[in-house]
């Protein structure tokens, strides 16, 4: 079956359903096609065997985050602050220390080595514009180098390159020897800085939404024409732009192209794209990330002055968050696994990742977080429609080579995703802007 109407997206995560709401309130029809049987994307709610929801993506809203505040209070959406009540935790050689605030207690040496590492990030960050990284100053030099070679020349003690980049992997879902220092200082200036993105009070984790983030989306999408299970195959382009999917196809005057670049790549283009734009695309990986939840009768961890909050030297879990719903009628504990710990612990089967993760909580919480009554997780590189989570990012050499057409259209084809925002790059925030953006381009 063959359509035509005035644009055709292809993705309905947050991008994409920005998108198509804009031009809906604009008076332009836009038909969205969508890989998955759900809209939301990268974003997923489920329902833990017993309850409760749990989200296994992105599940966070945070200050200066606009466009998904605004998203929120439009919906009136039931929001609570994520609990950071009691101490903090973190495990250095076996050992667990509490603290408050953002930055654990560590011996003054490694106290001083992470500040100073931790200032000059943020020094070097805010010089980099966040429309145009490879117009910075330093930019070939810094694009030339890794975050994680930064750290290894500018950091002295192993506590504290250890917890650091336990911290930063968080922030990144990649080996830091693989990022480009050029794309990490974006993204740090992206999130307003290192104490924002750590942060929970007043940081990048400071909300969550009741229910769980997959029904905002769900409401976003509402009253759109999304069509799911209609993963893009191939477009054509030139005077018009039609996209063939697996129930059909879609002619359209113009197409937003809202999906992750890798995926992007196995679409088949008539003609092929630019050089440039194929380069991009292909020299972009995704992050990898395996959010491991674990469901208990009570948030027990509370009893003791504990937040929920831990920070671990030993993975493969070396972040983690107590989760629990606000009414607290159960308590839950989630912890990421990122980058090389994420694919290794997703080479196991779920009693295997089941068994690894709740080691984790057992070394922070004790022998009480040792029998949850459910756990559940997503394996987000063995996702067809993501390939990894949170996003894309650029190795050495990509920003000063092909980052300047990141967000160029190529002829009717205009583009958007997390990956292509200015504020808030790889968030929930930067898709909704990103999707305005090439709403507004259209």
């Amino acid at each position: 079956m063959s359509e035509r109407t005035e644009v055709v997206i292809i993705g309905a995560g947050f991008a994409g359903l920005a998108a198509a709401r804009a031009l809906a309130r604009a008076g332009r029809a836009a038909i969205v096609l969508e890989a998955r049987d759900r809209v939301g994307g990268r974003v997923y709610t489920a329902e833990a065997p017993g309850g409760p929801w749990v989200d296994l993506g992105g599940q966070w809203a945070g200050p200066t985050q606009h466009h998904l505040l605004a998203l929120l209070a439009e919906q009136g959406a039931r929001t609570f602050p994520t609990w950071t009540a009691g101490d903090n935790l973190v495990l250095v050689d076996g050992k667990a220390r509490r603290y408050r605030g953002t930055i654990p207690r560590l011996g003054v040496g490694s106290l001083l080595d992470v500040g100073q590492a931790q200032w000059r990030l943020e020094r070097m960050a805010r010089q980099v514009p966040l429309d145009a990284p490879w117009t910075a100053r330093h930019a070939a030099r810094w694009d030339a180098t890794t975050l994680g070679a930064w750290l290894a020349r500018n950091l002295r003690t192993t506590v504290a390159r250890d917890l650091l980049t336990a911290g930063l992997e968080s922030v990144f879902a990649a080996e830091l020897g693989q990022l480009s220092l050029l794309h990490a200082l974006f993204y740090i200036h992206s999130g307003r800085d290192l104490d924002t993105l750590f942060g929970t009070t007043d940081g990048a984790q400071a909300t969550r939404v009741d229910g769980g983030m997959q029904g905002v989306a769900e409401r976003l999408g509402a009253g759109l024409d999304v069509r799911l299970g209609c993963a893009a195959r191939r477009i054509e382009h030139g005077h018009a732009v039609t996209v063939h999917h697996d129930r059909g196809a879609v002619t359209a005057d113009r197409a937003i192209i809202a999906i992750p670049p890798h995926l992007i790549a196995a679409i088949d283009f008539t003609p092929r794209l630019p050089p440039e734009r194929a380069a991009l695309i292909a020299q972009t990986p995704m992050g990898a990330v395996i959010k491991c939840t674990a469901i208990y009768d009570r948030p027990f961890w509370r009893d003791a002055g504990l937040s929920g909050l831990s920070l671990s030297d030993r993975g493969p879990i070396h972040v983690a968050f107590d989760n629990s719903p606000p009414d607290g009628r159960c308590g839950v504990l989630m912890g990421f696994a990122e980058a090389d710990a994420a694919r290794r612990l997703g080479a196991l089967d779920e009693a295997g990742r089941r068994a690894a993760a709740v080691a984790c909580f057992v070394r922070a919480y004790g022998d009480a977080a040792a029998t949850p009554r459910a756990y559940v997780d997503h394996v987000w590189e063995q996702d067809p429609w993501s390939g990894g989570c949170y996003g894309a990012f650029c190795p050495p050499g990509v920003w000063t080579t092909v980052g300047r057409v990141i967000r160029t259209p190529v002829g009717r084809l205009h583009w958007a995703g997390t990956e292509t925002a200015t504020a808030w790059s790889g968030y929930i925030d930067g898709a909704i802007a990103s999707g305005l953006r090439a709403a507004g381009e259209v």
